[in-house]
């Protein structure tokens, strides 16, 4: 699965790191359609596509918090140069109909900061889903795995 940082998301984290700015109250992953890919310029959701509202899917998608429980693995690799950093699973289940409500699917997840405008919420990063996912009422789309890696270039 194709995955990176946007650069917006990268300011962001250095700047809860090194200049101690204040953490957003949650963090968000939702999920957009292949209209536009997401991209390292890519800055706020609403210059995505997100998938249509509804049968288990809210705009602005899954709530997580900034915690050991919704970021599950966090650690280093000495031997490859790199950090990571590891969402837990995210599990949407349709109900009612669905996921998502209309169009193709959901072709990307996304990262995102708290704002309490959906649109203006700064997108941190992105995986790939590699085609478009969409499911029944009654099945789950489930995120599994998915990983940020900060390495040296």
């Amino acid at each position: 699965m194709a995955v990176g940082w946007t650069n917006r998301g990268k300011y962001l984290v250095l700047g809860y790191a090194f200049r101690t700015a204040a953490l957003p109250e949650h963090f968000y992953v939702a999920l957009v359609t292949s209209a536009v890919a997401p991209t390292c310029d890519i800055n706020t959701l609403s210059q995505l596509t997100e998938i249509a509202d509804g049968n288990g899917y809210t705009t602005g998608g899954y709530e997580l918090h900034g915690d050991a429980t919704d970021f599950d693995v966090i650690n280093e690799d000495d031997s490859g140069d790199l950090a990571k950093v590891q969402i837990k699973d995210v599990v949407w289940t349709a109900s009612e109909g669905s996921i998502p409500v209309s169009g193709s699917g959901a072709r990307y997840a996304v990262l995102t900061d708290y704002h309490a405008t959906v649109g203006s919420r700064q997108v941190i990063g992105y995986w790939d889903l590699v085609s478009d996912r969409s499911v029944s009422d009654g099945q789950a789309l489930t995120l599994q795995d998915c990983e940020l890696r900060l390495t040296e270039s």
